[in-house]
């Protein structure tokens, strides 16, 4: 579904990306893991077309995207949920989920405002709230509502559990687990090595720009010399 070959992205003069590559498959869910400054969220906003990248190739669907800008990128079918979650402090709940909502082209069953709810009843109680008077937690499972309701083909999740109390963490895990099992293409960044191999089929290892390991849940596991190599703090 998503290809990204030797991608090559820089701001101004500071070069992050070398060659960035990666991949996700219908249904799967993969992830970009490594230690913070390594170009995980330029990644990301290359992806996205909000940063352009001057070398290499990205591909969605067997189309080229790069060199788009980030709205035709969406409208191609990728959802974010961007770090630090960033929804409409002044909308109420369900204005945020509505404002950028949009049926599914082709096949498929499509997220409706109804659905978003019973994925995340908490929200129910909120939906007259403005955005700015939610918890951390309320705010990410919003922001991940709000992505949904694009009906994307991929979703991507920048720092997904960043900054949240535990349960709230374990809440997003189930609900990943939950749209995993409904085929959804998923491409997750969050610093979570031991839930991510719980659910997660594939993994990416970023180190200065580029993908330097590239492997299942059980190998990963499995490689403590690994994980102290390139996670570790």
């Amino acid at each position: 579904m998503l290809e990204v070959a030797g991608i090559e992205a820089s701001y101004g003069d500071s070069q992050v990306l070398f060659g960035m590559d990666l991949s996700v498959g219908a249904g799967e869910m993969a992830t970009l893991l490594g230690r913070n400054g390594m170009g995980k969220t330029t990644t990301v906003r290359t992806i996205l077309g909000i940063l352009q990248p001057h070398g290499g190739e990205i591909r969605f669907g067997g189309k080229r995207i790069d060199g788009l800008p980030s709205y035709r990128v969406a409208q191609a079918g990728i959802g974010l949920v961007p770090e630090g979650r960033q929804i409409f402090p002044n909308l109420s709940v369900r204005e945020n989920l509505v404002a950028t909502a949009r049926r599914r082209r082709g096949e498929g069953e499509e997220w409706t405002f109804d659905k978003v709810i019973d994925l995340f009843p908490a929200l129910a109680q909120r939906l007259d709230s403005a955005g700015n008077q939610l918890s951390g937690g309320e705010q990410q499972m919003l922001a991940v509502g709000r992505a949904l309701m694009t009906n994307p083909e991929l979703l991507v999740l920048d720092e997904a559990t960043e900054g949240l109390a535990p349960l709230i963490r374990q809440e997003i895990w189930s609900c990943l687990a939950n749209l995993k099992s409904a085929k959804q293409s998923i491409l997750v960044i969050d610093k979570n090595v031991d839930a991510l191999t719980k659910i997660a089929d594939r993994h990416h290892i970023v180190e200065k720009g580029q993908v330097v390991w590239t492997g299942s849940s059980d190998a990963l596991r499995a490689d403590a010399e690994l994980q102290a190599r390139y996670l570790g703090v």
